[in-house]
C-alpha cells in the first residue's frame, strides 16, 4: 500500500529550513559583531570580547610603575576569565533574541 505524501508539510519544512538558514547566518554575524566590555576587579584592566569569544582589545589604565608584575598578571587573568563568561552570556542572549520565536515544526 503506497504511503501518502503530505506536500504541504514538505513545503512547510523547506520554508522552515530556509528560514533557519537565514537565522543561523544572522546569529553568526551578530556574535562576531556584538562586543562586551569586562573590567578587572580593581578596574585597571578592561577587555573587549565579542560574543563569539574573540578578544577584540585589551586596555590597561593607571600607573604601572608601582605595580608588581604578579599583581597585574592576576588582574589580567581575572578579567580574561570573566570575559569568557561574558561572551557565553552574550551568545545565549543573542541566541534567545534571534531563535526565541522560532517554533517547532507542526506547532501553530
Amino acid at each position: 500500500m503506497p504511503r501518502e505524501i503530505d506536500e504541504a508539510w514538505i513545503d512547510e519544512a523547506i520554508q522552515r529550513y530556509r528560514r533557519l538558514d537565514v537565522l543561523r547566518a544572522e546569529f553568526d554575524k551578530a556574535v562576531t559583531a556584538h562586543v562586551v566590555s569586562v573590567h578587572s576587579p580593581d578596574d585597571t584592566v578592561e577587555v573587549l570580547v565579542t560574543a563569539a569569544g574573540d578578544i577584540a582589545d585589551v586596555r590597561i589604565r593607571g600607573d604601572l610603575q608601582h605595580r608588581e608584575a604578579a599583581e597585574l598578571a592576576r588582574e589580567v587573568h581575572a578579567v580574561v576569565t570573566n570575559a569568557r563568561e561574558a561572551a557565553r552570556w552574550a551568545r545565549e542572549k543573542l541566541h534567545d533574541e534571534i531563535f526565541g520565536a522560532f517554533r517547532a515544526l507542526g506547532e501553530r
